[in-house]
C-alpha cells in the first residue's frame, strides 16, 4: 500500500484540488442571498440567472437552477470550506438569519469547525486547522 495523501513522500495524484462544486437550486435569489450574506462574491450570474458562480479561494462555487425546482437535498455529503476565524464566520452565518446546525467546536482530527445547511439543504462546513 503506498502513501497516502498528506504522508510525508506521499505521491501526488493526478488531480491537484478541487476546481469547482456544482448545487442544484429551487430558487437561486434565495440561495444568491444567502450566499452573499456570508461574503461570497458573485462572478457570473446573479438571483435572476440559471447559473451563477462564486469565486471560492482559487476555485468556485456554482448554482444551477433545477427542473421545476430542486427538491431538498439530503444525504449527499457536504463541502468544507477553509475560512480565517471560524467564529467570525459563524457569527456571520447566524447575522444573515441562518441556523447552524453545530456551534463552533475543535475536533480530534485537528479543526474547528461549524456546519450549516444552505436554503436547499446542501450541508457546509466551515473550518480551520488548530494550531499545533
Amino acid at each position: 500500500m503506498g502513501p497516502s495523501v498528506g504522508q510525508a513522500g506521499a505521491v501526488p495524484g493526478p488531480v491537484e484540488s478541487i476546481s469547482a462544486v456544482t448545487l442544484v437550486t429551487g430558487d437561486m435569489a434565495v440561495s444568491v442571498g444567502f450566499y452573499e450574506a456570508l461574503g461570497f462574491r458573485v462572478l457570473h450570474g446573479g438571483a435572476d440567472a440559471p447559473f451563477t458562480s462564486f469565486e471560492v479561494g482559487t476555485g468556485f462555487l456554482n448554482l444551477q437552477c433545477g427542473a421545476g425546482g430542486a427538491a431538498r437535498w439530503s444525504g449527499w455529503g457536504r463541502i468544507v470550506f477553509w475560512v480565517d476565524d471560524v467564529d467570525v464566520m459563524h457569527a456571520r452565518a447566524v447575522a444573515a438569519g441562518a441556523a447552524p446546525s453545530t456551534a463552533p467546536a475543535d475536533a480530534p482530527w485537528g479543526e474547528r469547525f461549524f456546519h450549516v445547511d444552505d436554503p436547499d439543504g446542501h450541508e457546509l462546513s466551515f473550518a480551520r486547522l488548530l494550531e499545533r
